[in-house]
């Protein structure tokens, strides 16, 4: 699994059962949370992205003849079982979970940024940041939306960030959230 949305989502499926019997492997350290708090017993972390799960997945399925099942959401930014599948590791690819784009911020939220009350925001996905993009562009509230400081878990979270024109940009340092904790108490 590549989110904690998905462990969480395996955990309220009808056959959660049987998938919380299986090895569980994640991408980082926020996923493991996830995956044990959701009921997952046998858990391993690549401890970084998704590139570094395929290097595990590689090293430890490669010319075996197992297959893997990939709880994934609707929308993915790698190609996981592409990436595996290179190596000939076979794996199957099942959306659990989707998650709804909203098309303008909640008002206390557009208020706060409009009236420049909000000092920090944190972006976990470059879906999420292209979100606040749009609802910022449907408020008219752009310019100020761009004015905080915009702490990314990755750079390819930042990319539409620094292209919209945002100059307060910060890159966690590890792609995971107590990095990004880390992050906000440097500023």
């Amino acid at each position: 699994m590549t989110s904690a949305n998905s462990c969480r989502a395996a955990a309220k499926h009808l056959r959660r059962n049987e998938f919380m019997a299986l090895p569980v492997f994640v991408v980082g350290r926020y996923s493991a949370d996830a995956a044990q708090a959701a009921g997952f017993t046998d858990v391993t972390s690549a401890g970084g992205d998704a590139k570094e799960l395929a290097k595990l997945l590689k090293a430890r399925f490669s010319a075996r003849d197992r297959r893997l099942l990939y709880l994934a959401g609707e929308d993915r930014a790698a190609d996981l079982a592409g990436e595996v599948a290179a190596q000939g590791v076979l794996m199957k690819t099942v959306v659990i979970y989707r998650a709804i784009k909203v098309t303008q911020f909640p008002s206390p939220a557009r208020d706060a940024i409009a009236g420049r009350e909000i000092d920090g925001v944190l972006h976990f996905s470059r879906r999420t940041a292209e979100a606040y993009l749009s609802c910022a562009i449907a408020a008219g509230i752009l310019d100020r939306a761009l004015a905080p400081f915009h702490y990314c878990l990755s750079p390819q979270v930042a990319r539409p960030l620094m292209e919209a024109g945002a100059t307060t940009v910060r890159i966690s340092a590890r792609p995971d959230k107590p990095a990004m904790m880390e992050l906000v108490g440097t500023r």
